[in-house]
């Protein structure tokens, strides 16, 4: 599948693609090409493009920025202040990454609190992306996710916080742009005071 019909390459592996064959071609279809599908060290099947700081993919060969590392073995805080640090940079997309890990590492009890806070930076990347639908959608999921946590408020997280801040965000998006990701993140932990 191409994410740009009709591109000369396929843009997840830099393979040529066949030219359309006309209808009624008495020689049937072109033969397809086969694709190479990127792997990791342990064979998985992971893309290998270049990203940018929203997480989207770049061509093959072209400078990117260097990806989250899966499965890093964090403390609560630690993720906490990783995934702030990359807010802050404007790279919503690998704090996402930060959190998918911690909710995958969390006991049963906090796995959507995780949840939640990672579909929240999701949809602000989709947000500064332009995808106003994607980010008002993820936006609103993950403060579902994180509202019964409001109370208890684990780990100093600022669940109202970040409720109300998803709520002021996707009553700003429009359908004609994007917000600025590191200007428009939040705050995961309340000020110290």
């Amino acid at each position: 599948m191409r994410e740009r019909p009709g591109s000369a390459v396929c843009e997840h592996c830099g393979t040529p693609t066949p030219p359309p064959t006309p209808t009624g071609n008495p020689s049937g279809p072109a033969p397809s090409v086969p694709r190479r599908r990127d792997r990791d060290e342990e064979g998985r099947a992971r893309n290998a493009r270049p990203r940018d700081g929203l997480g989207r993919p770049l061509p093959y060969g072209s400078p990117g920025v260097a990806r989250q590392p899966e499965g890093v073995p964090r403390t609560p805080a630690e993720s906490l202040t990783e995934a702030q640090r990359l807010l802050d940079d404007g790279m919503p997309f690998h704090a996402h990454e930060v959190l998918e890990d911690a909710w995958k590492a969390a006991p049963e009890a906090e796995r959507e609190l995780w949840r939640g806070l990672a579909q929240l930076a999701v949809g602000l990347t989709h947000a500064a992306r332009g995808n106003t639908a994607g980010g008002t959608t993820l936006l609103d999921r993950g403060a579902t996710a994180i509202a019964p946590y409001a109370e208890t408020a684990p780990y100093e997280i600022d669940i109202t916080g970040l409720m109300t801040w998803a709520q002021e965000l996707t009553g700003r998006l429009t359908g004609s742009g994007a917000v600025p990701a590191a200007e428009t993140a939040p705050r995961l932990r309340r000020r110290e005071t």
